[in-house]
């Protein structure tokens, strides 16, 4: 059965998209814990990050790499985080994160909420940051 992501990536179930090639995709996490929180995937449907390969990882971590450049310029911020957790949805993702303190990579915290216009405003800023 395909995962929410591999759904996402099929056009079955819309999303917020910020960046996108032949391999990844990177779109908004709709439940997010910050502002811009983006969730970035490879194509292929793999359960567990540490299953790609070497070549997988390698290219899927320079593809975040792009986004989280753009997002740190759209969403000010002192850094922007990274986590890799994988228990929600089994398809490999990272997730990144705008952070100013370390308790904004908490996911214990209420999610928050946006309105669509909101959300297609976050990726649009995401997107025209992304070189």
């Amino acid at each position: 059965m395909a995962t929410i992501f591999s759904r996402i990536i099929a056009g079955e179930i819309p999303c917020y998209r910020v960046a996108e090639d032949d391999r990844h995709l990177a779109f908004l996490d709709v439940k997010p814990i910050k502002r811009g929180h983006t969730l970035v995937i490879p194509k292929r449907e793999v359960d567990y990050l540490f299953d790609l390969s070497d070549e997988e990882t390698a290219a899927l971590h320079v593809f975040a790499r792009k986004v989280a450049l753009g997002l740190g310029k759209a969403m000010p911020c002192r850094r922007v985080g990274t986590a890799v957790v994988g228990l929600e949805v089994p398809h490999a993702h990272v997730h990144l994160i705008p952070l100013d303190r370390i308790s904004d990579l908490s996911f214990e915290k209420p999610r928050l909420e946006f309105s669509e216009a909101e959300y297609q405003e976050i990726a649009a800023a995401i997107r025209a940051k992304i070189g």
